[in-house]
Formats: structure tokens, C-alpha cells, sequence
């Protein structure tokens, strides 16, 4: 259950980080957001939510790669 309280912390931070304007951004705090995101992407890679998105994700891209054909 840790794994899903700590996952939730980072999608609070990620959301609250990416509302802020783009023009008062420095390139740091830039940074620091796509690492917040990396370990949030690691977080939740090995529960069954991550697993769950993987899914999803990998059948629209199977579903637009068909399309394109």
C-alpha cells in the first residue's frame, strides 16, 4: 500500500507543477519536473494500475499503427 500512497504524493506534485505557467519556468525546475515524473513512472510500472495503463496504451498505439496502414 506504499507504493500507492507515495504514486498519489507525485501525481498531487505533477499536477500543481504542470499548472503553473510555462514563461516562469526556469530550465531547473524543468528538470526536476520530468524526474518527479520518471519516478513516478517507476512507481507505478510494477503495480497493477501501471500495468493497467501499459495496457491501454499499448492497444491505442496498436490501434492508430493499424489505421495508419
Amino acid at each position: 500500500m506504499l507504493t500507492i500512497n507515495v504514486a498519489i504524493l507525485l501525481m498531487v506534485i505533477v499536477v500543481l507543477r504542470l499548472r503553473r505557467r510555462t514563461e516562469a519556468r526556469s530550465r531547473f525546475d524543468e528538470k526536476m519536473t520530468v524526474l518527479i515524473v520518471l519516478a513516478l513512472g517507476v512507481i507505478l510500472a510494477p503495480t497493477e494500475v501501471g500495468q493497467g495503463i501499459a495496457n491501454i496504451v499499448g492497444q491505442l498505439v496498436s490501434g492508430v499503427s493499424q489505421a495508419g496502414q
